[in-house]
């Protein structure tokens, strides 16, 4: 609604709004894609829950300002994923990941008695993207293999698991591949 007087176009004033609540949650979200720095390791609690603890590198590329050239930076970052013991055949080094989860301190008295802090992502997801472009990373022992890297310590004798056999490979399609090869992609 435009108010006119004495020829002057008055504009109203626009409204601030401030918003306060006294209950806002709060947010702990972290997600990664990087590449392991080592084979990840299963352990077990004493009540049987399953932890699997692997490293994870994220690089980030930058251009100097000042000198023109490209630099490279590399944060590793502690990840524990809880009860999925048969995840760690696959995370093998090299191979890349998409993390989703959140962060997580905690403290431990070191030998000298010195209190000692460290930040770690639990991991709430998980999604394997590959090996590095360079070949590294190897594969996965068996892609159908659902046996345990390890198992409590509580467990006694050989468990039996039942085998499982692979369903056969789809026939390759020829008309996809038409002699395409990675130097033929633009990235």
């Amino acid at each position: 609604m435009k108010v006119r007087t004495a020829g002057f176009s008055r504009r109203p004033t626009p409204l601030k709004i401030v918003l306060q609540c006294s209950h806002m949650g709060s947010v702990n979200k972290v997600i990664l894609i990087g590449n392991l720095g080592r084979d990840a390791e299963t352990k077990f609690t004493p009540s049987g829950a399953s932890v699997t603890n692997f490293s994870l590198a994220t690089t980030r590329r930058w251009k100097d300002q000042a000198s023109g050239e490209w630099k490279e930076q590399t944060d590793w970052h502690r990840v524990k994923y809880w009860r999925a013991e048969n995840v760690a055949n696959y995370l093998l080094k090299g191979k890349q990941v998409y993390v989703e989860g959140r962060l997580e301190t905690r403290s431990y008295d070191d030998k000298d008695g010195k209190k000692v802090y460290t930040t770690e992502v639990v991991c709430d997801h998980l999604v394997l993207l590959g090996g590095r472009p360079d070949g590294g990373g190897g594969s996965a022992p068996d892609e159908y293999s659902q046996q345990p890297v390890s198992r409590p310590r509580s467990a006694g004798g050989p468990v039996a698991v039942p085998s499982q056999s692979a369903p056969p490979a789809p026939p390759e399609d020829t008309t996809f591949n038409q002699g395409i090869t990675d130097d033929d992609v633009p990235f």
